[in-house]
């Protein structure tokens, strides 16, 4: 895979036209020089040169602002999937604009979509994450993944995990939203989700802390007999758009806690890589004053951890035919995984906190948070230690691979390594979280001559996942590359102690040689997030989820739900108020500027089943129907039809009326909602 340095940088100063950047640097030139063209300085006013004097930018910045500036009316060409941390949901952001284009309702309710607030399908997904029986509307989303065919994104599905309670969800990319959620039936939470294999076969659920299978109760005196870790395989359907969850299997594995997971690519399809720690089985210091030793310092006491090289392949057959029901779910026993060869260990540096593949699928990239190291391991050599049964098992039984025979290169980057993504000219880029910065670093063959440290570049501050267009496939754009940085300090205005996270767009087309202080990188944009915390990202070509998306529903009554027209749905003239004894069932349709009927009449105590369809098919023309007290707030985008069902617990009279601003009569939108006394 050749190095395309020197195309790249043409195609981006295209871009930007070279005779735009001349013009503006000579502007920017003059004003520095004091001369002003004779215009007065003004920081609001004036020409280019009056406004970078003004403001006081460099030629840096103005280089900056012309590469991210996306003119009104024109596209992004990427778009950045990124998890939504703590509010549950999924962000999609434009690059290099920046620009936030929509909030994805997944685990929690989202008002604006109406998601959750009375809609019955958004109601039931919703439900479909219970745990146990109890609702949970909270969730800590960590690792989104577009679908892949042949390795590549294809823009017509993207996945996302909630650490916090092991679920899983499936948003379809025709019209943005959530179809699925699922609830792991034998793990509490979980980490390494939601990465997919490359036709999007399988998506991967890697855990996290361990418990007991099922997480039933066990002391945690039998920590090492009891409590297990695990990795999920959830079969997917693409024809239907859904996980097929009686299909999907799990594998017990030790109780490591198991972190990140990747699957093999090309030379290395059918196989999956999953990293670990606390291999030391460390179970915390206990009650206070106990003496025990606490879990930063007892899971991180080894020099190495594992990571999990799991044939995926074989395991398919392996748990149709000796997987036992757990909770509902197929699990392979750790015995049979190690009978069958499925399983192996590779020692690895401690603590570390990311598997990553090359794009060819030859390396795994593994990256310590306590050791200045990358760590690239070769699929080749994996295979060779295992059919030479050059190992020693580990104290469950799994065999553990020579560290030096699949070793391929140790390339040392500085403090704090994390989570590496690839660009398309042979260089890898890996967040060193201590240093607050971004390493650039060579690829050694096929992609390059040697494995060496090109630069970094600062980012601000404390830096965890980052994300290059495309740099997790068997094609990386690079071009641009996104820093998700965990504290912004001094970057933007105090809201109170709480502070944004910072998302860094930086500029990857020039060649180390460029600009060596900072290996050809250039940092453009700050994006401040207020929401907490944002972890990881997808970046994918624009024109790809382009070729998919719906901007109106394809018929008017459609259900989101079914992705297909609701044959009950309310249409255009056969609106209706139905009575069957204290159930009131009523057809409405909406359309700029009304609600017909606009008038509903009811008795306290009654059962109301509220049908609703838009029969606007104009592009952007969303209505909303809001009822005040009911907690009822539904979005119903063009074509799109929506049911409600709520006991009328209070009489009273209550305006309903549309929460989407559609017209210059949105106002009077409005209906009549009438709750009789019993």
């Amino acid at each position: 895979m050749p190095r395309r340095s020197a195309w790249r940088v043409g195609r981006s100063k295209l871009i930007l036209g070279v005779g735009v950047v001349i013009a503006v640097m000579a502007l920017i030139a003059a004003a520095c020089s004091g001369d002003d063209g004779g215009g007065e300085s003004s920081a609001l006013g004036g020409s280019a040169a009056d406004i970078a004097q003004a403001r006081g930018l460099t030629e840096a910045d103005i280089s900056a602002a012309l590469k991210t500036y996306v003119p009104s009316g024109q596209q992004d060409e990427y778009l950045i999937f990124s998890s939504g941390g703590h509010a549950g949901q999924v962000f999609v952001i434009g690059v290099p604009s920046m620009r936030l284009l929509k909030t994805i309702g997944v685990f929690t309710p989202e008002p604006w979509q109406g998601w959750g607030y009375g809609d019955q399908d958004t109601m039931e997904i919703l439900e479909q994450g219970r745990v146990d029986g109890n609702d949970v509307l909270w969730a800590d989303t960590h690792h989104p993944a577009l679908s892949e065919t042949d390795g590549d994104y294809d823009g017509e599905f993207v996945f996302i995990n909630d650490k916090a309670n092991a679920r899983v969800a499936v948003i379809d990319l025709r019209d943005f939203e959530t179809k699925q959620i699922l609830k792991n039936p034998i793990a509490i939470n979980d980490h390494g989700g939601t990465f997919v294999t490359p036709n999007t076969e399988w998506v991967i659920e890697g855990g996290q802390y361990a418990t007991p299978n099922g997480w039933e109760y066990a002391p945690i005196s039998e920590y090492e007999s009891e409590y297990k870790g695990m990795v999920t395989f959830w079969k997917f359907d693409r024809s239907a758009g859904r996980i097929d969850a009686d299909s999907s299997f799990a594998m017990e594995l030790p109780p490591y806690w198991q972190d990140l997971c990747d699957a093999g690519k090309l030379v290395s399809e059918g196989w999956v890589f999953c990293n670990s720690f606390n291999t030391e089985l460390a179970t915390g210091s206990g009650d206070v004053g106990s003496g025990g030793e606490a879990f930063e310092a007892g899971a991180s006491a080894r020099d190495n951890d594992y990571m999990h090289v799991i044939n995926l392949d074989k395991a398919v057959g392996v748990a149709a035919s000796k997987g036992v029901d757990i909770n509902g779910m197929t699990v392979i026993p750790l015995q049979a995984s190690i009978d069958e060869g499925l399983l192996y260990f590779v020692p690895e540096p401690k603590s570390p906190h990311g598997v990553d593949i090359t794009p060819g699928g030859e390396y795994m990239v593994i990256s310590g948070k306590l050791d200045p190291h990358v760590t690239v391991y070769s699929f080749d050599k994996i295979q060779d230690a295992i059919a030479a049964q050059n190992w020693q098992p580990d104290q469950y039984g799994v065999p553990v691979l020579d560290f030096d025979s699949v070793l391929e290169a140790q390339v040392e980057l500085g403090l704090g390594p994390l989570h590496t993504q690839f660009d398309g000219d042979g260089y890898a880029y890996t967040s060193l979280f201590l240093n607050s910065s971004v390493a650039r670093w060579s690829l050694g063959p096929p992609y390059g001559d040697e494995w060496k440290l090109e630069g970094e570049i600062p980012v601000h501050y404390n830096i965890g996942h980052l994300v290059a267009a495309e740099g997790d496939t068997v094609d990386p754009d690079g071009r641009y590359l996104v820093a998700l940085n965990k504290w912004s300090i001094d970057r933007f205005f105090p809201p109170g102690p709480l502070l944004p996270q910072n998302f860094q767009l930086i500029d990857i087309t020039e060649a180390p040689e460029a600009a060596p202080d900072t290996a050809g990188m250039q940092l453009l944009y700050d994006m401040p997030i207020g929401v907490g915390e944002p972890h990881y990202a997808q970046m994918i070509k624009a024109d790809k989820v382009l070729d998919h998306v719906w901007e109106v529903y394809p018929e008017i009554g459609w259900d989101p739900s079914t992705m297909s027209v609701d044959p009950n749905a309310p249409m255009a003239g056969n609106e209706r108020v139905v009575r069957n004894g204290d159930t009131v069932e009523i057809w409405m349709t909406l359309v700029r500027s009304h609600y017909t009927p606009d008038r509903i009449e009811v008795k306290a105590g009654d059962r109301v089943i509220w049908h609703l369809t838009n029969i606007d098919t104009s592009k952007d023309a969303t209505h909303g129907f809001s009822v005040p007290g009911y907690n009822i707030n539904v979005s119903l985008e063009p074509g799109e039809t929506a049911t409600v069902e709520f006991d009328a617990t209070m009489d009273g009279v209550f305006p309903f009326y549309c929460s989407e601003f559609c017209s210059a009569l949105h106002l009077e939108m409005a209906g009549y909602f009438l709750v009789a006394p019993e």
